[in-house]
């Protein structure tokens, strides 16, 4: 099935980028299976549609990469993805880096670490306290995610934010252009983690970065062994990059959307047994990644249409979201909603790992903000949007403080 011909998605967009839903919500309708002639993509945006794609991994393959530039870069370019990155991977060496990692982020691990999460929201909105606004991205979105990973990874304070800065630019897009793909990212990643890797080697303590390290596992071959020191590499920049973004876009979404819709805003601040439905719905309404791409792996039929072997299929996670075949009232945003499940955090083999960790941050984030301001106006002329073709948020959310 195609779209008519002023049906134009195109996820390099900024124009589209500002409010994607309208056209998620002509392609769920008019076009369920799109073709995009430009990039040459197909896409899926009906929830059901999506999850199944999402769950499919023999015909919708991660193993060239999970988003567009990156699928293109290897089939067309030879890039090589290197060892270690299960969002990058199939069964059964996929199956194995996630056990690792499933270890590593453990749920009592990550419960453990509330407190700590909290203390770091305190000590950066603390100072706040008595002045006419804050900035939910700069003040907060962007300092207590990479504390709390940096903390986990054993990243010393003061070097924090200069490799949060650096993760940044390595998203972002530049006036809609298709993005360029590292050549070679094991590079990449050595340079930014590759100095703490030799330290915490010589210097085991109890964080991530000596787990894993230290780990041993079977791999794929039935030999027992540990991580390989690229295995390593890829493993903290993932967690890095992973752990700062997401949860930083869903702060960001937090803020904005409940200023936008101040009678929920008052009901949760009366009320702060209502921060998890707070975030659920935030995360299903804004998803912080709304898209994800396969590699096709065998001729499929959609819609009366064959996606051809060698195809590229992106899953829009985001548009699903709001698919009214599965939510009433889908782009409505109802703290009261029942539902049970989205696909913010996918489906399947590649569920995120980090779901336990964010949701936790994101509800502690909103419940300390709440402690000190009950509501909130975004001062749009100020706020800035982020431009990335892996996760859609806000650089700059600043608002005005209330009450």
């Amino acid at each position: 099935m195609t779209a008519d011909t002023d049906l134009y998605y195109d996820p390099y967009d900024f124009e589209i980028d500002n409010d994607p839903y309208p056209i998620w919500r002509r392609l769920r309708e008019e076009a369920p299976l799109y073709h995009n002639d430009k990039h040459d993509f197909y896409a899926l945006s009906r929830f059901g549609d999506v999850e199944q794609g999402l769950t499919d991994w023999q015909t919708y393959s991660s193993a060239k990469g999970m988003l567009l530039e990156i699928i293109k870069a290897v089939i067309e370019y030879g890039v090589e993805l290197p060892p270690g990155n299960i969002l990058f991977e199939d069964p059964p060496v996929h199956d194995v880096h996630r056990g690792i990692l499933s270890r590593v982020f453990s749920p009592k691990r990550m419960l453990a670490i509330e407190p700590q999460v909290r203390e770091f929201c305190a000590q950066t909105l603390d100072p706040l306290v008595g002045s006419e606004g804050f900035d939910f991205i700069t003040d907060l979105g962007a300092q207590m995610p990479m504390r709390t990973i940096g903390m986990l990874l054993g990243i010393p304070d003061s070097d924090q934010e200069a490799i949060r800065q650096a993760i940044d630019d390595s998203l972002a897009l530049d006036d809609g252009d298709v993005p360029k793909v590292p050549i070679d990212h094991v590079a990449y990643a050595e340079g930014l983690f590759g100095e703490y890797i030799d330290w915490r080697a010589k210097n085991p303590s109890d964080d991530l970065m000596t787990q894993l390290l230290e780990s041993e596992f079977e791999d794929e071959h039935g030999e027992r062994r540990r991580l390989t020191r690229t295995e390593v590499v890829v493993y903290v920049s993932n967690i890095a990059s992973a752990g700062n973004e997401t949860t930083t876009r869903l702060i960001g979404w937090t803020g904005k959307v409940l200023a936008e819709h101040p009678d929920q805003l008052r009901a949760v601040a009366a009320d702060r047994g209502l921060v998890p439905k707070v975030i659920e719905e935030v995360l299903r309404y804004e998803a912080p990644s709304p898209v994800q791409a396969r590699y096709v792996t065998h001729d499929v039929e959609w819609y009366g249409a064959t996606v051809r072997e060698g195809s590229v299929m992106l899953m829009l996670n985001g548009a699903a979201n709001r698919d009214e075949r599965k939510f009433e009232r889908g782009d409505s945003f109802d703290i009261t909603r029942k539902s049970d499940h989205h696909l913010s955090f996918g489906f399947g083999l590649h569920f995120c790992l980090g779901a336990a960790l964010a949701r936790m941050e994101g509800r502690v984030a909103l419940d300390e903000v709440l402690k000190r301001w009950p509501q909130w106006e975004v001062d749009y002329p100020n706020a800035v949007q982020a431009r990335t073709s892996t996760v859609r948020g806000w650089t700059r959310l600043p608002v005005r403080v209330g009450g």
